[in-house]
């Protein structure tokens, strides 16, 4: 069993820990881009891997109640059919190199997308309340159904979105979701999504056991020690170097010279310091502490004697 993809597989798992997101969006690249493995392949064995650590973030939203049940319902009755689709659609296109192309530039479209959706994701984190009590929202079946159905299919092709993607999703859709609740959702929905597409492939011969072995190896503890580390990490900035990675590997999949790749990270790099510095500087400073009365007697009392 390879350790350094074990190590890939720890990294990845803490970081899905920490930000909830972002397991195929840094898996399958890694794969593909560092390890050197065919994209159908990377796909096939980051949707197995998927299908065993996921369930761990979602168990624990199932215990805390930050999980729309209908909502589960109608995405998981569109993406788990069509995400079964989406590896018959993959297998019906061929494994020649035109094809393992064409997957590639797909992961890098699915990629960009993610990347926004984490974008998107962080904005709503900084705007919206996740403590308070849960406002009822209005199920709407056919767009969530579609939804799903959307998302099955990108799943099962590229194994990228079952996170990131399908919350964009939601969001547009119900603005007034709580963060968690959003969160606690998708990683719901994504564990029966990411099962389909994985036996899919596992059925048309294109699993790699010795490679979902070895980054589940990784994950695994990845994922426990990112979630028991979140609520002391900046999450602020383990989000922003997310969306770095996913930018440059989008890029490097979609066939942008190396230079580019580096020029365009660079820059982003250097506008998320400008952003931090620029916050840093504009948060309001904290007003003269008010003094306690019953403090300030006691205090008296002390100094009388």
């Amino acid at each position: 069993m390879d350790l350094t993809l074990a190590l890939a597989g720890l990294g990845v798992g803490i970081v899905v820990g920490l930000t909830g997101m972002g397991g195929g969006a840094l898996m399958t690249p890694i794969l593909v881009l560092v390890f050197g493995i065919p994209p159908v392949a990377a796909v096939s064995s980051d949707l197995a891997a998927s299908a065993v650590m996921k369930p761990f973030g979602g168990w624990v939203h199932a215990l805390r109640g930050t999980v729309n049940w209908r909502l589960v319902g109608w995405l998981c009755a569109g993406s788990v059919p069509s995400a079964f689709f989406g590896v018959l659609l993959l297998r019906l296109l061929g494994d020649s190199e035109t094809v393992q192309h064409t997957i590639k530039i797909a992961l890098g479209a699915a990629l960009l997308l993610a990347a926004g959706g984490m974008l998107v994701k962080a904005w709503v984190t900084r705007n919206q309340r996740g403590d308070g009590p849960a406002e009822p929202i209005q199920v709407r079946p056919i767009p969530t159904l579609l939804v799903g159905i959307g998302g099955g299919v990108i799943v099962g092709l590229t194994s990228v979105g079952s996170g990131s993607l399908i919350i964009v999703a939601l969001l547009t859709l119900y603005p007034k979701l709580r963060a968690n609740d959003l969160v606690g959702t998708d990683l719901i929905q994504a564990i029966p999504l990411v099962i389909s597409a994985a036996v899919g492939h596992a059925l048309f011969g294109d699993l790699r056991l010795d490679i979902a072995g070895a980054v589940l190896l990784g994950s695994i503890p990845g994922v426990l020690l990112g979630a028991r580390i979140s609520s002391r990490a900046p999450g602020g900035i383990i989000r922003t170097a997310l969306v770095i990675v996913l930018l440059a590997s989008s890029l490097k999949l979609l066939d942008v010279p190396t230079p580019a790749v580096g020029l365009i990270t660079g820059t982003a790099i250097l506008a998320a310091i400008g952003v931090a510095i620029w916050r840093r500087s504009h948060r309001p400073a904290a007003g003269p502490q008010q003094s306690d009365p019953l403090e300030d007697d006691r205090r008296e009392s002390v100094s009388a004697r």
